[in-house]
């Protein structure tokens, strides 16, 4: 029996530990540790993600693709051990806490019929980054949860989602935030990416809306 602590929307625990499938049943909002594995492209100056296709025997969206490694936090635990478990569970990866990247939180809610019940997910989770390497140990899948991997470019990833011609359960908003934190992490670290423009950024974003609003105003500003 998985036993879960409910979460308020900070993320912190409320005391309250329930059972995984009640939570479920009833929509608790929860942790969860999502970990995206990354590989740099530089044949082609991008970035691959990797995708889990998650297994057909699975209580909801089963043969779905979803985030790379993903799990419940059990009660009285955190976050990045979570993360960490997780990983080498389901991909066989003995990460160590230094090579996941922190890079957001994310709370979202999806309920969907998966064999005549109602299953609603309600998730306050941390997203994690870790880079697959051409030294990263090899992939091992754990066969009651991962049916297969894929990887795809990042932005293809991006459409596939927003078009809905990937069969997926992923958040569209965490993915869309997670787009350009790949982005920021490769310009960071020496190897910007060729097609880095999945989003305006706030300081780009403020200027065209400034000068929108001179324009409609009829200011002339002298050059």
């Amino acid at each position: 029996m998985e036993m879960i602590d409910l979460r308020d929307r900070d993320g912190k625990r409320t005391g309250e530990v329930k059972e995984r499938t009640l939570v479920h049943r009833d929509g608790d909002l929860h942790g969860t540790a999502h970990v995206w594995l990354v590989r740099y492209r530089a044949d082609r100056g991008s970035a691959d993600v990797l995708l889990q296709k998650r297994s057909a025997d699975k209580d909801s969206f089963p043969g779905y693709y979803d985030i790379s490694s993903a799990g419940h936090i059990p009660a009285g635990q955190d976050f990045s051990e979570s993360a960490v478990r997780e990983l080498k569970e389901e991909l066989g990866i003995p990460a160590s806490l230094e090579e996941l990247h922190f890079l957001f939180s994310h709370i979202g809610y999806h309920e969907q019929e998966f064999y005549g019940k109602l299953f609603k997910n309600h998730e306050y989770s941390y997203i994690y980054l870790y880079e697959y390497g051409p030294d990263a140990p090899e992939m091992k899948l754990q066969a009651s949860e991962v049916e297969s991997v894929l990887w795809m470019d990042y932005r293809e990833c991006l459409d596939g989602i927003r078009n809905n011609t990937l069969k997926n359960c992923i958040f569209q908003d965490e993915y869309e935030e997670l787009a350009v934190r790949i982005e920021a992490y490769f310009a960071r670290t020496g190897r910007p990416l060729a097609c880095a423009s999945t989003a305006v950024t706030w300081a780009e974003d403020a200027q065209e809306e400034l000068e929108d609003w001179i324009e409609e105003q009829g200011i002339y500003i002298r050059q």
